[in-house]
């Protein structure tokens, strides 16, 4: 019997309920090595982590034996207990609903793997929110704003994928800048 060869890269993005800004450096790299830990437990192989204060960056080689959505549920539920136990947050900690995935090809993985390591300088220059957009643009999904993550600062309005161009350029979106 033949056996089965893939080569499946995700890159998922993930938000803080309402986008706030919970995740601390205090204990950010234990929350990146929970999260790799799990994505080696479902045996996926993680490439590349970050967690910014308000959303995450992970990129993956997917096991296909296993759902994106089982495995972003999977994240999402063991890490917000362990936030909980450890106490990592005063108050309430929630995931947003939703996330992003996006599939990269092979040739892509030194690319997506520095874009993810350099979030922190990333968001010197852009948004999480338009960075988001630009994400949705460049990978030609189809999307209505009201689906999107809830966003503390402030409404999108009628944002669409033509009104967003491709990740580096944000300031030609229509989404106003602070």
């Amino acid at each position: 019997m033949a056996d089965t060869y893939t080569q499946l890269y995700i890159h998922l993005v993930f938000a803080v309920k309402y986008r706030q800004s919970l995740i601390h450096e205090s204990f950010r790299d234990e929350l990146e090595k929970y999260m790799c830990g799990i994505v080696n437990e479902k045996r996926h192989k993680p490439l590349a982590i970050y967690c910014m204060p308000d959303h995450i960056h992970l990129f993956v080689g997917l096991n296909p034996a296993e759902a994106i959505s089982t495995l972003v549920r999977d994240l999402k539920t063991a890490t917000n207990t362990l936030i909980k136990e450890k106490q990592w947050v005063a108050g309430r900690f929630q995931w947003q609903e939703g996330y992003g995935a996006f599939s990269h090809a092979r040739s892509q993985l030194d690319t997506v793997v520095r874009y993810i390591r350099n979030q922190p300088i990333h968001h010197q220059k852009q948004r999480f929110r338009d960075e988001y957009l630009d994400m949705l643009h460049k990978a030609g999904v189809d999307f209505q704003t009201q689906y999107l993550f809830d966003w503390l600062d402030e409404p999108l309005g009628n944002v669409t994928t033509e009104s967003v161009v491709p990740y580096g350029d944000s300031s030609k979106t229509n989404v106003p800048n602070p």
